[in-house]
C-alpha cells in the first residue's frame, strides 16, 4: 500500500486521485511562512503531473515559493533471495530514462531508499552490500542527468534492539554506502543522505533521553560520512512529530564538531496533524494548512537547535507514527 493511501486510511477519507490533488493542493499553496522552512518537496511520480484549481502545475506551484523539486525514483522494495527475509529495492531498470525525462519536466533531486533491518541474523554482509550498490547506481544514473541524488539507507526501527546495537549496524551500513559510492565515482559533493537516527528499536524496554540519540546519532555519521557530503536529511522513521522534532534539535546541539547541515526529510512527522485537521473535508482546509506550517516552523528551528518544545502536542504531534516493517 502507497504512503498516501495508508495516510487516508488513517482518516477514513477515499482514496482517489482527486482526493490526493485536494489534499496535496493545501501543502503546497500553505502562506509563505513556510519558505525559509521547506527547501524541497519529494513528489511521487502522479504529482509531478498533477495540477492546481486553477490550472497550474505543482512543479511550478512550488518552485513559485523558491522550493525546489524532487522525485521518488525507486520502485519499492523485493525480497532478496537466500536471506532471512531481507530485502532490495527495484527501479534501476529504465530509470536512466526516467531521470531524463523527470529532468525535462521539472525535478532537480531524487530520491530512492533501500530498507535494512536488525534481529540477531540481519542484517546480513550480503543485504548490507547490495543495497549499498543499489543506491550507488542510483546515485550515479541521476548525476549523469544534472540531478542530485538522495541516497536513503533506512534501518527500520523495527525490533526490541538497543541504542548501541543500531549505532553499530547504523555506521556497518553507511562506512558501505560510502564505499560504494566512491567504487562508482559518484561526486560527493553533489548528493544528500537521507539516514535513520540511531535510536532503540520500537519494542526495546529501555527508553533513552534525546541527548543520548543524538551521541549516537552524530558518533556514528562522524565515523562514516564524509565532510564533502553537504547535507544530511534524517528520515523521521515512525517518531511522533514532537520526538522527531525534539530529536533533530538535540542532534543540532550535540557539543561534537558536525561538518554537514543536519535537517530533516520527513513523511509522516510534518503531515500527521495536518492530515488530521483535514479530514478529508473541504471547510478544514485552514485547519490543516496551520498544523503543517506550524510542524514545518517547529523543525526548521530544530534544524538550527533552537527548538524550544512548548509541550503543545497538537492534533496529533505525540502520537506514534510507527508502522511495522514499513514498505512503500
Amino acid at each position: 500500500m502507497s504512503s498516501i493511501a495508508k495516510r487516508f486510511q488513517s482518516i477514513n477519507a477515499e482514496n482517489t486521485e482527486e482526493n490526493r490533488r485536494l489534499y496535496r493542493q493545501l501543502l503546497f499553496a500553505a502562506d509563505d511562512r513556510i519558505k525559509p522552512c521547506i527547501g524541497g518537496v519529494i513528489f511521487f511520480h502522479e504529482t509531478l503531473y498533477q495540477k492546481d484549481d486553477s490550472g497550474k502545475p505543482f512543479p511550478q506551484l512550488i518552485k513559485d515559493k523558491g522550493i525546489v523539486v524532487g522525485i521518488k525514483v525507486d520502485k519499492g522494495v523485493v525480497p532478496l533471495a537466500g536471506t532471512n527475509g531481507e530485502t532490495t529495492t527495484q527501479g534501476l531498470d529504465g530509470l536512466y530514462e526516467r531521470c531524463a525525462q523527470y529532468k525535462k519536466d521539472g525535478a532537480d533531486f531524487a530520491k530512492w531508499r533501500c530498507v535494512l533491518k536488525i534481529t540477531p541474523t540481519t542484517p546480513s554482509s550480503l543485504a548490507i552490500m547490495e543495497n549499498a550498490n543499489v543506491l550507488a547506481r542510483y546515485a550515479s544514473i541521476c548525476q549523469m542527468h544534472g540531478i542530485v541524488p538522495i541516497v536513503e539507507p533506512e534501518i527500520l526501527p523495527d525490533g526490541d534492539h538497543d541504542l548501541q546495537r543500531c549505532q553499530y549496524v547504523t555506521e556497518k551500513v553507511l562506512a558501505a554506502v560510502y564505499k560504494a559510492l566512491s567504487d562508482h565515482h559518484v561526486y560527493l559533493e553533489g548528493t544528500l543522505l537521507k539516514p535513520n537516527m540511531v535510536t532503540a528499536g520500537h519494542s526495546c524496554p529501555q527508553k533513552y533521553a534525546a541527548q543520548e540519540i543524538a551521541m549516537a546519532t552524530v558518533t556514528a555519521l562522524r565515523r562514516t560520512v564524509p565532510p564533502a557530503v553537504p547535507g544530511v536529511t534524517f528520515l523521521s522513521g515512525g517518531q511522533s512529530e514532537e520526538e522527531a522534532t525534539i530529536n533533530l534539535n538535540a542532534i543540532n546541539n550535540c557539543p561534537l564538531h558536525k561538518p554537514w547541515a543536519l535537517t530533516f526529510s520527513y513523511g509522516r512527522a510534518l503531515q500527521a496533524s495536518a492530515l488530521k485537521a483535514w479530514g478529508g473535508k473541504k471547510e478544514n482546509g485552514k485547519a490543516c494548512q496551520e498544523e503543517y506550517i506550524k510542524r514545518a516552523l517547529n523543525n526548521s528551528q530544530a534544524a538550527l537547535g533552537k527548538y524550544v518544545s512548548t509541550g503543545d502536542k497538537g492534533t496529533a504531534a505525540g502520537e506514534s507514527l510507527f508502522v511495522a516493517n514499513h514498505a512503500y
